[in-house]
């Protein structure tokens, strides 16, 4: 899972963490997830932001 502060520390400024989090979860509410339809849900998975940024993230642990 991955949250617009982890985005920041991987370099993205902050108004772009949290469009790539915003566009992750309607990806997923499009799908069907209606869970992500909450504006308080501030996590996503890890794959849906890879497919949006087109790179893999490196594991943190």
């Amino acid at each position: 899972m991955v949250s617009k502060v982890d985005l920041e520390k991987l370099g993205f400024k902050k108004h772009q963490a949290t469009t790539i989090i915003r566009q992750a979860k309607l990806k997923l509410v499009n799908s069907g997830v209606a869970y992500y339809n909450n504006k308080r849900v501030g996590i996503v998975p890890r794959k849906i932001v890879e497919e949006i940024i087109g790179v893999p993230l490196e594991s943190e642990e």
